[in-house]
């Protein structure tokens, strides 16, 4: 079952029962199970308004960030920086900002919604991207490639990976990419659609593949490591809490 709306149901039947004391408090006299649920609202509440349209924790269940995010890193979202959405529906109720070139953004998968997707944001509506040699082209436009031994996660293997710092004019950010060949192709970004790729390049499932995501789709930006915790990895806890998403 969905969390949120497991939370929603939750949230909505303690506060029937809250309200119902309050409006008469002898109704469930003694009845200590039903004041422990009803005290419960504003804390429910208040978890369900930070939840929906201020920040939410997301864990990251694959290696497709690295080498800015491992398996393992529990991040922060801005739920609120792409525009307010109610829960469920993630209908925009108030409009924000746009995604940008570089941001890295976590939005429901576009051939399942139910599954959660994090990314970085290459190519905006209306660009034509190009992808030619493992390099990234917009409207023409080279994005600069320099190779780096800035291994911000000194356990990762680089035997078959190279890091880069890509520039693409505005920001710059690690990525990773190793000597194997890669598909050409070029593509104009639909309206309302971005483009986005992973930072461990060639593994990766992105827009390569299954296209760009919908506006519709965006959940917000992820911007902070908060938590890192996988028993089987060989990251250090305290090197993970507290990095910025570039």
């Amino acid at each position: 079952m969905d969390f949120t709306f497991l939370l929603i149901s939750i949230t909505f039947l303690s506060g029937i029962l809250y309200l119902i004391i309050k409006i008469s408090p002898n109704k469930f006299q003694n009845n200590t199970f039903i004041d422990f649920v009803a005290s419960l609202f504003p804390i429910l509440a208040f978890v369900l308004i930070f939840r929906s349209f201020l920040f939410e924790p997301y864990r990251i269940p694959s290696g497709s960030m690295i080498p800015n995010m491992v398996v393992g890193d529990f991040i922060l979202v801005n739920k609120y920086e792409y525009g307010v959405r109610l829960p469920l529906s993630n209908v925009k109720i108030i409009a924000n900002n746009k995604p940008n070139y570089g941001d890295v953004i976590v939005f429901q998968y576009p051939q399942d919604r139910s599954i959660n997707y994090i990314k970085r944001v290459v190519a905006l509506p209306g660009d034509y991207i190009e992808y030619l040699d493992k390099q990234i082209f917009i409207n023409g436009q080279k994005y600069k490639l320099s190779k780096t031994n800035n291994n911000i996660i000194s356990s990762i293997d680089l035997a078959d990976n190279i890091l880069f710092i890509e520039d693409n004019n505005s920001v710059e950010y690690l990525i990773m990419k190793n000597n194997s060949r890669d598909q050409d192709f070029s593509y104009r970004v639909p309206e309302n659609t971005y483009f986005v790729l992973g930072d461990n390049r060639d593994n990766s499932n992105d827009s390569r593949y299954w296209g760009p995501v919908p506006e519709s789709h965006l959940i917000g930006k992820a911007f902070l490591i908060w938590m890192h915790l996988n028993p089987n990895g060989s990251y250090s806890i305290i090197d993970r809490i507290g990095r910025s998403i570039d």
